[in-house]
């Protein structure tokens, strides 16, 4: 897929790489959307990966003043984690929340999400409507820009071929606004957005002073709706202004048909999400649905870069990968150029990892990196290197059952069994955070697994059966 491959320790070698290697080049970070990209060929003349993703002190999320800046490796499951952000910037961490499973939301970044430039993708519509910027950097200097500055087309930004996202800033919500993120998609999770819609108001008292609403899914890039926004300015809501506001976000956009909806139906829900945004802001519920302890599956260090490497790396067709792979040292070759699964697979000769969708979609190659659960499928293998992996074989201990495998054996949770890996990685990870986990934190859990047998009432009950023992 990539004939040059990169681990990088500072921005400094990261900026200095992109200028050598120009238009070959592309930053990895999370991988969720460029290593499935360029197996599809998808990228044609980039055949150099550099990766940041352990890169130390870029994975942070901070408030100077009344202004969150969140560092490029910020997760999705970062978002959703952080107190700053959920009360400050409710709609952003409500979009976080709506993307993938745990084991995507774990490795894609935001910065990866406003670079790929999707209209569906869903955290640009919340920092659209809370008036963020990017900022850019490169050997020549940094630059800062606004959305509708960035944003250019379908997947066309402004950033240059020699530039790194370095920061996202937005204006923290205050005490007088209150916002919200509602999402239609298809399914209840891992869903593509049919429509998304983000809307931010300040207050004074009952009148609305201030109105950002921000569409995605109907247009090239994320839009707002300046007729609505002013409509609502100056009043206070009732239904009847709920009502004519949401008529006219709907008239805004002009959607395409596509193969998730069709222009019409596309418009008809503008309408309905942004009736039901306004009628929970103005209810005062909008943290209804917000869900409490979630399950993130990212270990005790919360995901962040706890494994910096020494030095840069540059990993070649022969370089070896020097990993650690259930508690025993494994040096591998001839795997650079492959996934993290096909690596384990392959190479270390460990098949426990098995392959479904190979796109992130089913779950059955969850593994643990560097204590976090991931898809092995979206992982490069060179990320490997210098890295614990925990794979379904070492689950057990001295010959004991790990309690998750266990129940799945008493409660017959096993049913064809492809899937059986990745609900064991799940669970394991999941009772290492909830030892007795609320059946609701269950079902959040195994969000990004697929039972193609539907046997999905036998493994909800191993689940709670191992958090009882």
């Amino acid at each position: 897929m990539w004939q040059h491959y990169y681990s990088a320790t500072s921005v400094d070698e990261v900026l200095r790489l992109l200028s050598e290697r120009g238009q070959s080049a592309r930053l990895v970070a999370g991988g969720t959307d460029i290593i499935l990209e360029m197996e599809r060929g998808q990228r044609p003349g980039v055949d150099t990966l550099i990766d940041v993703s352990r890169v130390p002190g870029l994975d942070e999320i901070k408030l100077h003043g009344d202004t969150i800046r969140l560092g490029p490796l910020v997760t999705h499951n970062h978002l959703v984690g952080s107190e700053v952000v959920v009360q400050r910037a409710l709609p952003l961490a409500q979009a976080a929340w709506e993307v993938g499973a745990p084991q995507i939301r774990n490795r894609g970044t935001v910065a990866g999400n406003l670079i790929t430039a999707s209209p569906a993708n869903d955290t640009i519509s919340p920092l659209w409507a809370l008036d963020a910027t990017v900022t850019l950097t490169s050997l020549n200097g940094e630059r800062t820009l606004t959305f509708p500055q960035f944003y250019q087309g379908v997947r066309r930004t402004a950033l240059r071929p020699d530039e790194m996202l370095t920061a996202i800033h937005f204006p923290a919500m205050r005490d007088n606004e209150r916002g919200i993120f509602l999402k239609l998609g298809l399914r209840r999770a891992q869903a593509i957005s049919v429509v998304n819609v983000a809307v931010v108001l300040g207050f004074e008292g009952e009148v609305v002073t201030r109105a950002s609403i921000a569409l995605g899914s109907v247009a090239p890039t994320i839009i707002r709706t300046p007729t609505a926004e002013a409509f609502l300015v100056d009043k206070t809501l009732t239904p009847d202004t709920i009502q004519e506001a949401a008529r006219l976000a709907a008239a805004t956009p002009s959607p395409i048909d596509d193969v998730r909806s069709t222009a019409e139906y596309r418009s008809e829900m503008v309408r309905v999400l942004v009736k039901r945004a306004l009628r929970a802001l103005m209810t005062h519920q909008e943290r209804s649905t917000w869900p409490a302890n979630p399950p993130m599956l990212w270990g005790a260090h919360r995901a962040h870069v706890t494994n910096p490497l020494p030095d840069l790396s540059a990993h070649g067709a022969d370089e070896p990968i020097e990993t650690t792979i259930n508690g025993q040292p494994y040096t591998l070759t001839g795997g650079n150029h492959k996934t993290l699964l096909r690596l384990l697979r392959e190479n270390a000769h460990l098949p426990g990892t098995k392959e479904g969708c190979a796109e992130g979609e089913c779950g059955a190659c969850t593994v643990f990196l560097d204590g976090v659960a991931v898809m092995a499928c979206m992982v490069p293998a060179p990320r490997a290197h210098r890295a614990e992996i925990v794979t379904v074989e070492g689950l057990a201990h001295n010959g004991t059952l790990h309690p998750i495998q266990q129940a799945f054996v008493e409660t017959g949770a096993v049913q064809c069994g492809y899937c059986t890996p990745g609900f064991l990685m799940a669970g394991a990870k999941l009772l290492e955070e909830h030892p007795n986990p609320t059946r609701e934190q269950i079902a959040q859990s195994i969000t990004g697994n697929l039972c193609r047998c539907t046997g999905y009432y036998k493994i909800v009950e191993a689940f709670e059966k191992a958090g009882r023992k």
